[in-house]
């Protein structure tokens, strides 16, 4: 399967980056890219991971779909960021 997912709070590589680490942590997921300019994620699984179980970990690492965010998952996203850019 293949998963489009806008999300909020997407600024620069750093967050890119820690989207890509932590989605491909996830058994299932077999590729991800990132679309900073958009707000986007494409996700590619193998179908043993669901949409939903994708946008759970992108929300708790900051990344909410756009609606269901909040402070908490702005300042959230801030950190995810400064990792992936120390990382990266």
């Amino acid at each position: 399967m293949i998963y489009e997912i806008k999300v909020e709070n997407i600024k620069c590589n750093g967050c890119a980056h820690s989207i890509k680490t932590a989605l491909l942590n996830l058994k299932g997921v077999d590729k991800t890219e990132v679309n900073i300019d958009l707000g986007s994620v494409l996700v590619e699984t193998t179908g043993e991971i669901t949409r939903e179980d994708i946008v759970k970990k992108l929300q708790g690492l900051g990344y909410p779909e756009p609606g269901h965010g909040s402070g908490m998952t702005t300042a959230t996203s801030y950190i995810s960021c400064m990792i992936g850019r120390v990382k990266s």
